[in-house]
């Protein structure tokens, strides 16, 4: 039970106190939540146009969205591209990761910044660059293309999740089993890669939803059967609009939360863990 005169912080300020703030924040949760939970029953729509709220009921866009090979194809793409951006990002995530915990110094802060550059840089330039270097390399309208540049912007939230995750870790275990002869290579992966494999897996789940909902460098560098889901939505979107958009919005937005839920249940195994530890 909630006691507004309980103090909540070490300079004794009170829920009583904070309620504004409460109130503040439950506000901006209503205003990205309700946009989604409109969508959810104009996807059960009957009619021929987004309507809210549904003068009738059917699955008839599902139906639609399931029973297109456009749509399918686009699905397929998407799933594909994440996939395979995560695990190159996962990867090269890491090892940055691992790589930037034993290195001291400015030239350390500088390598740090830079593969921070595409979180903290406008989408919209990042695609525009991609665009004319791969139109330079022959990579537009290409998969590939797409998993690398989905790769570079998947690749900060993998370096925060495992930096974070080592920075709980005592670099002395992987010391010691490299003082009885085990290589750095060995010790990382028999000793340290299993202590932080819950971050891992956190930032593999960020880099997963970085590249599936990406949608403005898809715009710019792919097309046609190389459409991913979220470009096909856009130009549904933009050159006739029917609730199949929004069935394919509400099947995202059920993906996303699984994808939360996993990564809350990964986040307090990890807390149980550290709390074993201490």
């Amino acid at each position: 039970m909630l006691k507004l005169n309980e103090a909540v912080t070490p300079t004794q300020i009170t829920h009583l106190q904070r309620l504004w703030l409460y109130g503040l924040a439950g506000m901006v949760m209503l205003f990205l939540i309700i946009p989604c939970l409109i969508v959810i029953p104009m996807s059960f729509s009957a009619s021929q146009y987004l309507e809210f709220p549904p003068r009738e009921w059917s699955l008839r866009w599902y139906e639609a969205y399931l029973g297109s090979p456009e749509w399918m194809q686009a699905t397929w793409v998407s799933f594909k591209v994440a996939i395979i951006s995560t695990l190159v990002a996962t990867l090269l995530g890491t090892l940055a990761a691992y790589g930037l915990s034993q290195v001291r110094g400015g030239l350390a802060k500088l390598a740090g910044g830079l593969l921070m550059l595409p979180m903290l840089v406008p989408i919209i330039l990042v695609a525009v660059g991609v665009f004319f270097v791969y139109s330079r390399t022959g990579l537009n309208n290409t998969v590939t293309g797409l998993v690398l540049a989905h790769s570079v912007l998947a690749i900060p939230f993998v370096l925060i999740a495992v930096g974070n995750g080592l920075q709980g870790y005592d670099m002395n275990q992987e010391m010691a089993a490299r003082s009885l002869g085990a290589s750095r290579a060995w010790a990382f992966l028999t000793v340290t890669l299993p202590q932080i494999r819950l971050s891992i897996f956190s930032g593999a789940l960020f880099a997963f939803i970085a590249s599936f909902d990406e949608v403005v460098i898809a715009l710019f560098i792919v097309g046609g059967d190389s459409s991913t889901l979220t470009r096909r939505m856009f130009a549904n979107i933009r050159d006739q609009i029917d609730p199949t958009v929004a069935a394919v919005s509400t099947l995202m937005i059920v993906l996303s939360i699984v994808l939360l839920a996993a990564m809350m249940y990964i986040k307090g195994l990890e807390g149980r863990r550290k709390a074993t530890q201490g």
